[in-house]
């Protein structure tokens, strides 16, 4: 039998259900997947929440990992027992998954499961905006909001393989201890002092970054935009505290003539060869020492609304991850 977690109506943690079904045959281009690490993402908040409408019954997750256990007709390149992963195939809360076999990728030797399944929507996320949505290089200065989570802490590491300078906002001593870790120059405890202030005082520059990554949304939005250098950058690819309420395009003006993006990974890895050029990227720098990969916790699968209300509450750190 298969176990899967699903909802039938949007609301808190405790709307998610443990359910179990049967095992699924892999049809044409298809791979079955025995599940051994399922992503927890923010996007799984927003589809549970309806922030994100989505088609109910849900089963949520998007990133995951297994083994093979049966292929379809018309696919080349992999075998039973094969390790793979994957960044966008919904429905990865399960024990069994059905993938797209041009949508797998094969996870190298050396690199556990956890690892793998951090390594896509975090990993790729931080990837594509260090890489192509602000191109950071040697001489430049980035924020990063949320300097301890899955994105924030692979994000930091890229950014230093950049060359760039790093400052990083996060809330208790412990991420602060391991957004430092990852390679932050400064790190600054927005739940004792005010991000902003904090950042010029230990900069000595009214307005020090040349781009801000911005996960958190209204409470953090309106200020960064207060710290981005003149033709500066604001990158904001998420929404924790809240989506950005409607503003005046003009401040982006008053403000140097600021860039603004809202990118999301998807519009990435859309092509097969962008996805495949990212994760041999990433998965290729976690092989090789070059990218420490943070698993923060591990939570069984019938546990996923415990993880939800941990994720929810800022108290986790790193990459979480479902097992079935």
């Amino acid at each position: 039998m298969r176990t899967f977690i699903s909802f039938s109506t949007t609301g808190g943690p405790d709307v998610l259900e443990l359910s179990t079904g049967p095992i699924p045959g892999a049809g044409p281009g298809t791979l079955l997947v025995e599940v051994r690490a399922a992503g927890l993402n923010y996007i799984d908040t927003y589809h549970r929440v309806g922030l994100y409408p989505v088609d109910l019954p849900y089963t949520p997750g998007l990133d995951g990992s297994g083994v093979i256990v049966a292929i379809g007709d018309g696919v080349d390149g992999f075998e039973i027992g094969d390790r793979v992963v994957w960044p966008s195939e919904p429905g990865s809360y399960t024990s069994h998954h059905v993938v797209k076999a041009n949508r797998a990728i094969a996870v190298p030797d050396g690199v556990s499961f956890a690892a793998a399944t951090a390594a896509m929507v975090a990993g790729l996320t931080a990837h594509y905006l260090a890489k192509d949505t602000f191109v950071l290089e040697p001489g430049h200065t980035c924020l990063i909001h949320a300097g301890a989570g899955g994105v924030g802490l692979l994000l930091t590491q890229i950014a230093r393989m950049a060359g760039a300078s790093v400052v990083t906002t996060v809330s208790t001593e412990e991420k602060e201890a391991l957004s430092r870790e990852a390679g932050a120059d400064l790190v600054i405890r927005y739940t004792e002092t005010d991000f902003a202030m904090a950042a010029r005082e230990l900069m000595s520059v009214d307005r020090p970054f040349d781009v801000i990554y911005d996960s958190v949304g209204a409470t953090t939005f309106l200020t960064g935009l207060e710290l981005i250098k003149a033709r500066g950058t604001m990158v904001l690819f998420g929404q924790s505290s809240g989506p950005v309420e409607p503003f005046n395009p003009g401040l982006l003006a008053q403000n140097g003539s600021l860039f603004l993006t809202r990118p999301t990974l998807f519009n990435h890895i859309a092509a097969d060869q962008d996805l495949r050029r990212r994760a041999d990227d990433v998965l290729g720098w976690i092989r090789d020492g070059k990218l420490d990969v943070r698993v923060g916790a591990e939570f069984p699968l019938a546990d996923a609304a415990r993880a939800h209300t941990a994720l929810e509450g800022r108290q986790t750190t790193g990459k979480v991850v479902l097992v079935p």
